[in-house]
Order: C-alpha cells, then sequence, then structure tokens
C-alpha cells in the first residue's frame, strides 16, 4: 500500500518530474527468507559469540539462546504487522513516524543506517580472513594490509550486486545460504556423532534436554546471555527492508521475517549442543576472549584436516551478510529521502536496475571509510564498534514494538488475537529490549568491558562510540529540520480499518 507517495511507484526527482521506483515483484518469498537469514550471518554470529555465552552460562549456553529468542519473536511479529498496513522500504523509519510522529521516526532511520556503517567493515574483514585460512593462506590472513585491502574490495563488489540487481543479490544468496547450513550442519553431525562415539579430543558432554533451562546458569548469567543474543538474531528484518521489491508485500516479508527468526534459532540450538556437548565448558570458558578464532580452533578439533569446511562456513556467512547488511541502510536512507527527511539526491533510483544506487554507495563509501579509520586506531577499537551496535538494535527495535501497538491502538480490543499478537507481544518485546538496553549502557559504562579495557573519557569505548552515534544523529536531525521542514510538518495516525482488516490492498 502506498502512503502519500512514500513508498512504491514513483517519486519526485525534487520538481516535479516523476522517477522510477523500486522494481516490483522482483524476489519471491523464498527469496526474501534466505536474505533475512543470510542478514543474521548464522555461522559468523556463532562464531563471535558461542565462547562469550558459555564462559557466562556453562550447559546452559543452549538455554540462553532459546531465551534470547521470544524478545525477536515478538518483534518480528510487530514487524509482519506493520508491513501489512505499510509497506515502505523504511520500515522502522516509516512506521514510527505514522505511530509517534517525524522526530522518533527520524531517530529510528538514523539508528538502522548507522548499524549498516559500524558492521559491514567487520563483516567483510571477517570473510577474508576465514576465506584466507581456508584456502591456506594463513601469512595473508594475519597480514594486516592485505586483509584490510581485499575486505574493501568485498564491499565494492558485493555493493555493485545490490545496484546491479535485487534478483541477482538474492540469487547469490541463495548459493552461499545452501553452502553455509551445509557446512554447519556437516560440522554440528561430526561432533554429536564423536560426542557419542568417544572420540572426542576435548573434555566431551553427553547432551541433555536440561541445557534448554535458560535460568540454570544464574540471573546474572541469563542477563549477560540476552545482551549477546541481540547480536546473534539481529538482520532478520532485512527480508522486509525489501518489502517495495518482493511479491504479495502486504504478507511475504513479514512473514518471511518471522520464519528467519524460527529457522536461527533451530540453527543456533543444533551447533550450540554440538559444540558445549563436544569441547565441554572449560576449553570455551577459557578461549572466550578470541572471539572468531575459537571456532577455528573447534574446526580443526571436530573435522581434522576437514576444517575448512567449517571456516568456509563463516567465510560465506560473513560475505553473505556483507551484502545483506547494506540493503536495510540503503533502503532506510531511500525512504527517509522520499520523505525529504535526509537530501532529496540519496532518493535516485538507477533507471535501468532500479535500486537505490546513490543511498547503496554512499552506505558502502561510509562503512570503507569508517573501517579503515577505526582499523588505524587500534584492532579493539573495531571490536568496541561492533559491541556498541547492541545498543542501536535495541534502540529500533525497541522502538518498533512500540510504534506497532501505538499504530494499531484502536484495533487491540478487537479481537484476544489483536490484544496478544499486536498489543501485548510487541510490547513485552520492547520492554524487554529497553531493559537491555539500559543493562548494556550500566555494562559498557565501565572501561574494563571493553575489548581492550581502555577508558575514553572515563566510559568505555562502546558507550562513547554510541553516545557519539546518537549526538551526531540529533545535530544532523536538527540541521535538517531547519534547512527543510517539510517533513516535520507529517502528523501522527492509526491503521486505516480498510487495511487492518483486509478490505483493500
Amino acid at each position: 500500500m502506498v502512503h502519500d507517495g512514500a513508498s512504491g511507484g514513483e517519486a519526485g526527482d525534487g520538481d516535479g518530474n516523476p522517477e522510477p521506483g523500486l522494481k516490483a515483484n522482483a524476489i519471491g518469498f523464498l527469496d526474501a527468507l534466505v536474505i533475512g537469514l543470510n542478514s543474521t550471518s548464522p555461522a559468523y554470529s556463532l562464531a563471535a559469540v558461542i565462547g562469550p555465552i558459555v564462559a557466562l552460562a556453562g550447559i546452559y549456553a543452549p538455554g540462553v539462546m532459546l531465551a534470547s529468542f521470544v524478545p525477536m519473536l515478538l518483534i518480528a511479529a510487530a514487524f509482519y504487522y506493520l508491513n501489512k498496513v505499510d509497506q515502505d522500504c523504511g520500515t522502522t523509519f516509516s512506521w514510527v513516524t505514522r505511530a509517534m510522529g517525524p522526530w522518533a521516526g527520524w531517530l529510528g532511520g538514523w539508528a538502522i543506517a548507522m548499524t549498516g556503517v559500524l558492521v559491514i567493515g567487520s563483516l567483510a574483514d571477517v570473510a577474508v580472513q576465514f576465506g584466507l585460512l581456508a584456502a591456506g593462506l594463513d601469512s595473508w590472513a594475519s597480514n594486516e594490509a592485505i586483509r584490510q585491502g581485499l575486505a574493501v574490495a568485498v564491499i565494492l563488489v558485493m555493493t555493485l550486486i545490490c545496484v546491479i540487481g535485487t534478483e541477482l543479490s538474492a540469487h547469490l544468496q541463495d548459493v552461499l545460504i545452501l553452502a553455509q547450513v551445509f557446512f554447519l550442519l556437516v560440522f554440528a553431525v561430526v561432533a554429536i556423532y564423536r560426542i557419542y562415539a568417544g572420540t572426542s579430543t576435548l573434555d566431551s558432554i553427553e547432551p541433555t534436554i536440561d541445557w534448554l533451562n535458560p535460568f540454570g546458569a544464574g540471573g546474572a548469567a541469563l542477563t549477560g546471555g540476552l545482551l549477546l543474543g541481540v547480536f546473534i538474531y539481529w538482520g532478520w528484518e532485512s527480508a522486509v527492508n525489501l518489502t517495495e521489491e518482493v511479491e504479495n508485500s502486504a504478507t511475504a516479508p513479514g512473514k518471511a521475517g518471522i520464519w528467519s527468526t524460527v529457522v536461527l534459532l533451530v540453527t543456533y540450538l543444533s551447533v550450540g549442543f554440538a559444540v558445549v556437548g563436544y569441547a565441554g565448558t572449560a576449553f570455551l570458558a577459557e578461549n572466550a576472549a578470541e572471539e572468531e578464532a575459537v571456532f577455528a580452533v573447534l574446526a580443526h578439533e571436530v573435522m581434522g584436516g576437514w576444517d575448512w569446511v567449517v571456516l568456509a562456513a563463516v567465510c560465506t556467512s560473513a560475505l553473505a551478510s556483507t551484502q545483506t547488511t547494506i540493503i536495510p541502510a540503503s533502503r532506510t536512507a531511500l525512504s527517509m529521502a522520499r520523505r525529504h527527511a535526509l537530501p532529496h539526491h540519496l532518493a535516485h533510483i538507477h533507471p535501468r536496475f532500479l535500486t537505490p544506487n546513490v543511498s547503496t554507495w554512499w552506505v558502502a563509501a561510509i562503512a570503507i571509510g569508517w573501517y579503515l579509520v577505526v582499523n588505524q586506531i587500534s584492532e579493539n577499537a573495531l571490536l568496541d564498534s561492533l559491541t556498541a551496535l547492541s545498543l542501536l538494535i535495541a534502540f529500533y527495535y525497541a522502538l518498533t514494538g512500540l510504534a506497532c501497538a501505538i499504530y494499531y491502538r484502536r484495533h487491540l480490543l478487537e479481537t484476544p488475537r489483536n490484544f496478544l499478537l499486536i498489543g501485548a507481544g510487541p510490547v513485552i518485546g520492547a520492554g524487554l529490549l529497553i531493559w537491555l538496553l539500559v543493562e548494556s549502557v550500566h555494562d559498557m559504562s565501565n572501561p574494563e568491558n571493553s575489548a581492550g579495557g581502555v577508558s575514553w573519557f572515563g566510559l568505555g569505548p562502546p558507550l562513547v562510540i554510541g553516545i557519539g552515534i546518537a549526538v551526531v544523529g540529533v545535530l544532523v536531525m536538527c540541521y535538517w529540520r531547519l534547512h527543510d521542514g517539510r517533513f516535520w510538518r507529517e502528523r501522527r495516525g492509526v491503521a486505516d480499518p480498510d487495511l487492518v482488516h483486509g478490505r483493500k490492498n
């Protein structure tokens, strides 16, 4: 559904001349599901957090991953119902603007765009590093100049693919997710087989159903695990950012988002059981600080000479996510520019490929600049910038949950289903994320909790980075409000009853 010229069809060029819109019906439900899965980078996410989660929760790590799924599912429901009445590629930006006003909507859009800037370079770096290790080029992987140069090349190639077309992007994602899931399943099956065969090279433990108890390790462990869970499930909403380019745009993108969280849960639990069972808690806890390197060591322990299988899984995972993470940032910038919340040239659509080429290249350029500059500060600074991600993610997810209940407020009491799935569920999800946001700020304020243990202005670097991004966002927003106030004349509204009840589309 097109609202006020904000989505779909054609947008003006600022002089009243129509410009082409995004390509409608470019991909189907399964393509959207795959893109949602790849955006979370499951193999990379597991590699990054399995050690820290086990250090916190021990054998109950699978239970913590199960618990962290709950707020994601509740927010995924909010995305589904909001997309049903407003198919706008800006997602959170558009929905929060309609429900809560332009100031909150602008900040939500800024948070989404900045998550891409913070993480794209790191994902490309991991893809290059694990790809080189899988190919046996260990010396190249340890050479910073080679690794960073190849990472920049990866970002540029993936950006070009995003610009050339959504169909090409989807086809590449199909290949990458198949490779990734296959490699992960092989690893999990071999690990579990060796546990029960008694051939584990580490202190293996036979898995039990009790490991799914998220409270087994105590409240503090659950809190820390939920914070990590925000990161490992983040990204599934990329499917919804493509809503204007997906067939059956009113329902298919939202369903793809929900199903991607379910598939991720199954994947994480399967590999979590395999890793904890094979390696035991002591090994994983001792090596938690090594992050992705833990997976590389485990790959060799489990697969022997076939360890390249797991290294390739992490490589393809990060490679896929490098591309798909560009999607929400560029589509959000496009949506904001169409509504005059950002410079209009960011709304330009390529006349041949029907993709937002200007905003896509801008996202890539800023991400490359951030990656190279932060690497010059220190490797820990790059890790700290990733830690700061949880602040932005929790913020815009929580905004979306609240916006769902507010936008549907006149329909929440019509049926118990509406009350639970559109009202209570998203609000509870938002509440959990706000709580996690507060916990994150408290945790990040202590410099000792940062990657390098250093202090920036008396605070932890991740919190300083998060505050810096928020301050820059507020300054840009205020400047643009003074420069072009059209977006700020938009008024809050409610969901169209005809759309809610399916009487028009």
